[in-house]
């Protein structure tokens, strides 16, 4: 079971503990303001009211002892970057801190981010590439080439198989599961044949997706 330190606890710090706690983790909140920690108090093992951004509060936390220290304030950059820079000389093991800016990311990275993250930008990109396609209903970043996106079932490969229509070859994706009521299922079988009902799972880059979108046009 992983276990979590999360600093700050805003709209996203409560939806991420709201999330880990779901997945069985253990964690940790800590933030000066005491009704934030309240709304999270049915995800979390601990919290505790601090100033994380003071070295003797900080040690206290036994940040070590976390998998990942996560870095949630958004409303003073400095703060981030100080309460960054002591888990990191405290020896945290991983510290994942939240930015808005690239010229952000830079400083935090520099001061001991072993991970930056976009919250705002990640769901504004997802929601763009899901309108601005037909097939395109979800994606999930794995690299700046590459992703897993959700789409429908093309409607020219319904009644084909995957061995028949040459999936990889032809457009140079992997479909790697179907899925129907929110329940996905892996896809091993090449001679599966695709419905309309279920949608695809499917590995590659955007542009490999779009192909299928001009494809129907």
């Amino acid at each position: 079971m992983k276990s979590f330190l999360i600093i700050g606890i805003g709209k996203f710090g409560y939806y991420l503990c709201r999330e880990l706690s779901a997945r069985g983790c253990n964690i940790m909140a800590a933030d000066m303001n005491e009704e934030a920690l309240t709304d999270v108090l049915p995800y979390v093992v601990s919290a505790k009211i601090g100033n994380c951004t003071r070295p003797d509060v900080l040690k206290t936390f036994g940040v070590d002892n976390y998998d990942a220290c996560i870095v949630c304030i958004d409303e003073d950059f400095q703060n981030s970057l100080q309460v960054t820079a002591l888990l990191s000389e405290m020896g945290a093991r991983r510290v994942v801190s939240f930015a808005s800016t690239e010229v952000q990311a830079k400083f935090l990275r520099r001061n001991g981010a072993d991970r930056v993250i976009f919250p705002e930008e990640a769901v504004a990109e997802r929601l763009a590439v899901s309108l601005s396609s037909d097939s395109i209903l979800d994606q999930f970043e794995l690299s700046d080439e590459l992703s897993v996106f959700e789409i429908q079932t093309p409607a020219a490969w319904v009644g084909k198989s995957v061995l028949e229509l040459n999936i990889r070859a032809r457009y140079g994706i992997s479909v790697l599961a179907t899925k129907r009521d929110d329940r996905a299922k892996m896809l091993n079988n090449p001679n599966y044949v695709f419905n309309s009902v279920d949608s695809l799972m499917v590995m590659g880059s955007e542009g490999d997706i779009r192909r299928i979108d001009r494809e129907k046009k």
